[in-house]
This record gives C-alpha cells, sequence and structure tokens, in this order.
C-alpha cells in the first residue's frame, strides 16, 4: 500500500440512499470520494483511539495513508506512545468526522503491523525533510528545545545530503481491520441517521442495522 492518492480503492456506491448499502468498505468510498472534493484540509485526517497499560483511553488525530478490503493504514513511529499501545493491546477505534459534509465514519477492529515493503514503499514517498524528521526526532519523549531538535535534524541532514533517505527500523505502519463501521449523517432537529455494519471475523457477512440517532 502506497500513498493515498495511489491506492486502488474499493468501487463506490451510486446510490444516493446510503442507508440501503450493503457492502461498508464501498459506502466508505463513497463517502471519502466526495470528502476529497468538499474538504478544505486533510481529508485523510481521523482520530485514533488506543489504550495505555492503564487501561486509559488515548486519542490523537493521525493521517490515513491507504486503505482497502483489509482496513486502514496509518505510519508512525514504533517507539511512540500510540506504538507502544498498540503492541500491548492490538486493537484500535477511528473516527472520521467531515464537517462540510455533515458525515462521520466511526471504524473499530483488530490491529496488525503493515510488511516491511510497504512501510519501505511508503516512506519513499515522503518528502525528504519529513524523511529527515523521522530519523531525528524520539517520538513522544520528552524534548528540552526546539532548537535540540533542530539541531538533531541537520545532523541526519549531514550524512543525507546527496543520498536517498532509508526508512527508520523504528518507524512503520499499522492498519486497523474493521469489524465494526458505524455511519453518521446530519439530519434537521437532530433527527441523524445512523447505520451500522458488524461482523464477527474477517471472512464473515456484515450484518447491517439503524440506529436510533
Amino acid at each position: 500500500m502506497t500513498d493515498i492518492t495511489d491506492i486502488k480503492h474499493p468501487t463506490p456506491l451510486t446510490s444516493g440512499d446510503f442507508t440501503a448499502a450493503e457492502d461498508p468498505f464501498a459506502l466508505f468510498a463513497e463517502w471519502f470520494a466526495e470528502a476529497v472534493k468538499s474538504e478544505p484540509n486533510d481529508p485523510n485526517a481521523m482520530s485514533l483511539a488506543t489504550v495505555d497499560a492503564n487501561g486509559l483511553p488515548d486519542v490523537r488525530m493521525v493521517l490515513m495513508k491507504g486503505y482497502d478490503a483489509q482496513g486502514f493504514v496509518f505510519y508512525s513511529h514504533v517507539a511512540s506512545a500510540k506504538g507502544r499501545e498498540l503492541a500491548a493491546n492490538p486493537k484500535a477505534a477511528l473516527l472520521f468526522h467531515w464537517k462540510s459534509l455533515r458525515r462521520q465514519i466511526r471504524v473499530r477492529g483488530n490491529v496488525t503491523p503493515v510488511t516491511e515493503a510497504e512501510a519501505d514503499a511508503y516512506f519513499a514517498t515522503r518528502p525528504k525533510q519529513a524523511q529527515l524528521g523521522a530519523w531525528a526526532s524520539k517520538q513522544s519523549q520528552p524534548l528540552e528545545s526546539r532548537f535540540a531538535f533542530e539541531q538533531a535534524i541537520a545532523v541526519v541532514a549531514a550524512k543525507h545530503l546527496i543520498s536517498e533517505v532509508p526508512r527508520p527500523s523504528g518507524w512503520s505502519g499499522w492498519r486497523v481491520h474493521p469489524a465494526q463501521f458505524e455511519f453518521w449523517h446530519d439530519r434537521p432537529f437532530r433527527l441523524h441517521d445512523r447505520i451500522e455494519f458488524r461482523r464477527d471475523a474477517a471472512d464473515a457477512a456484515w450484518v447491517k442495522s439503524r440506529l436510533y440517532p
């Protein structure tokens, strides 16, 4: 899986009534395609929720860098807070919120690391300055000053002045495999539409339910 602009997405639905959808991935593809056209910034932004060692939820915004029928992919440092939490408890929840469309999608499921080849391929597409930052950053660790970080970037940049920047071994990605989707669409007077899809296993059929707003 490479950059989000190069992904082969599931075929979007064509029906105007999303509550008639039977395939959550196809419905996601339709909504995401519309969000790409309407959102002024980062339509692929999503909140990622994990749980720490004490069972305390932890949430932050990340960028979805790819999706297909297997799940949703994002990248970060393995030693970051999210990386440590996913190593201990490989489950996560995602939330996409597109304010311009008055829609949101919730996703929950198990998480697995992407392959080395996938991580290498995506890292190669990043701007060189971002690649250097991945080497210089001790993500989620205390930082004494911004100047110290800039110095660390300069040291890495000097090492790769005319060469390609390889992917750090501690920088990789994860794939969230959905076991549950919820599609929410705003309606007047808080009479919203909500459709939920659940399945017990990756090869099981989706079970769809309509939820009270």
